[in-house]
């Protein structure tokens, strides 16, 4: 008999099952998937004492009402979605213990847009194509494909022993603040030579807003239009995670973890992978700014963001 450990009593907006992607199949035209906040995934997985790429819970703006069948050990990063169990709030960036039949809920959002729990052991669903990550637009992975609903109920993966694990708390000078208005680093390219110096000046100095158009695939921002040489379709080629494509109209698309694998508009620049963070958690009406910046710069601040992840592998970042 299957021994189901979490019930989903309600689903919340957008609630899937995500790990770090579906890695080797995008020449087949399947997406990578996976979560939009990697390093909040990362975090809340290493603070329960999971793999960092274990199965996660990715929920958004709204998050689902779960009861836990078994006493268990939990963690949630990302946005601050003002999580509670039992109705008693506690605290994000920190692993909580959990009693058979606690109720997670969640109230308000009050920074962020994308929360992460993860749970000591992980989330077990059949890995498909090397991941469990849920793609909806072609029902891969997760739950048949799709978001989590009212009855569903998931396995656990064994953990180790959670009194090891409950308390750790990720030091606070790594806790992300998110806001409402954004600076994401950019480097040029690859298509940068289809755009007038003009458009890549208005690119760099305009402040966008992230319109309700905004999903996985992408974020859609609306403002100034950025100029063309010769117009915005090229032979479709493939598409980064990060990747900000100028639509015909002119204005730019940040493409996110579910793009399709190949487009044919034209890519201005690709967002650094530190700042993909800065998108996973922006909301509609959220403004955005583009900052250039060297690769040597992209490579420091990631270097610096994978000390913080093999800082808690170690127990080095742990307050």
């Amino acid at each position: 008999m299957t021994n189901y450990m979490l019930e989903i009593i309600e689903g919340g907006i957008f609630t899937t099952i995500q790990d770090l992607g579906r890695y080797g199949y995008q020449r087949y035209g399947v997406p990578v998937s996976g979560a939009l906040d990697q390093f909040s995934l990362r975090v809340a997985n290493l603070l329960v004492g999971n793999e960092e790429g274990d199965a996660v819970l990715e929920m958004t703006l709204i998050g689902p009402r779960i009861r836990f069948l078994a006493d268990t050990v939990i963690a949630v990063t990302g946005g601050d979605l003002a999580p509670a169990v039992d109705d008693q709030p506690i605290p994000c960036w920190q692993s909580v213990a959990v009693p058979c039949g606690g109720i997670l809920s969640f109230n308000t959002p009050r920074d962020g847009m994308r929360a992460y729990l993860a749970v000591a052991g992980g989330i077990d669903v059949p890995p498909v194509l090397g991941s469990r990550s849920t793609y909806t637009q072609s029902r891969l992975g997760g739950i048949e494909g799709r978001a989590l609903a009212p009855g569903d109920s998931l396995q656990l993966l064994p953990g180790g022993p959670l009194a090891m694990v409950a308390g750790r708390t990720l030091h606070i000078r790594d806790i992300p603040a998110y806001g409402n208005s954004h600076v994401l680093r950019v480097l040029l390219g690859p298509q940068d030579d289809a755009f007038t110096e003009q458009g890549i000046k208005t690119f760099l100095s305009s402040t966008y807003t992230i319109t309700p158009a905004s999903d996985r695939m992408g974020s859609r921002l609306a403002g100034p239009v950025i100029e063309h040489r010769a117009g915005a379709d090229i032979v479709s080629d493939g598409t980064p995670f990060g990747a900000v494509q100028v639509t015909g109209e002119g204005l730019p698309i940040v493409l996110l973890a579910d793009r399709g694998t190949t487009g044919g508009y034209t890519k201005i620049a690709t967002v650094i992978s530190v700042d993909l963070v800065v998108m996973a958690q922006a909301q509609a009406d959220d403004t955005v700014t583009f900052r250039l910046v060297t690769l040597e710069e992209a490579h420091s601040v990631l270097k610096e963001q994978e000390r913080v992840i093999d800082g808690l592998k170690r127990g080095n970042d742990i307050a």
